[in-house]
């Protein structure tokens, strides 16, 4: 297993993004990976908080325009953390937190789903009815799902298997 690891390392890809001497390898796939969180989980927090009541003045239907730039901030992500995985296959393949933030990631992703495909499906009545209590647990549930995978990701440079991309 650890030689498949090692192999998907050395390709010309991983050794590219881990040392090439330029802004963008490994620091441009890392921004990338910064933005897509950003639009990822910072538009999903702030339908998660209008959901549960800040910003009563802001409508929540217009908000449904929103998922296709977390769907993009998803797809960023995937991409650039594919590469980060290839760059330090070793270390991060090896790591249980790393399994733990993709548990939550797809958690999100799902959670996401769902809050689009039940909440937003009549984007009428979004602004006419205060949010469902399920609309509130959905928004809280993500809010927890987010936290964890954020955090997750961020434990994964201090928790198992240590390398030199940190």
């Amino acid at each position: 297993m650890m030689e498949l690891l090692a192999g998907l390392e050395q390709t010309g890809f991983g050794t590219w993004v881990r040392e090439a001497p330029t802004l963008w390898a490994y620091p441009t796939v890392l921004f990338l990976h910064t933005v897509g969180l950003g639009f990822l989980v910072g538009i999903n927090v702030a339908i998660d908080l209008r959901l549960l009541g800040v910003a009563r003045g802001l409508p929540l239907a217009p908000m449904a325009r929103l998922f296709p730039l977390m769907w993009a901030g998803f797809w960023i992500n995937a991409l650039s953390g594919a590469a980060l995985v290839v760059a330090d296959a070793t270390t991060k393949l090896t790591n249980p937190v790393f399994y733990v933030k993709m548990l939550f990631v797809g958690l999100g992703v799902a959670n996401m789903a769902l809050l689009k495909r039940r909440l937003f499906r009549d984007r009428t009545l979004l602004d006419v009815l205060p949010p469902t209590r399920q609309a509130q647990l959905v928004a809280i549930s993500s809010l927890a799902i987010w936290i964890c995978a954020t955090t997750a990701g961020r434990l994964m440079g201090y928790l198992g298997p240590k390398s030199g991309l940190e």
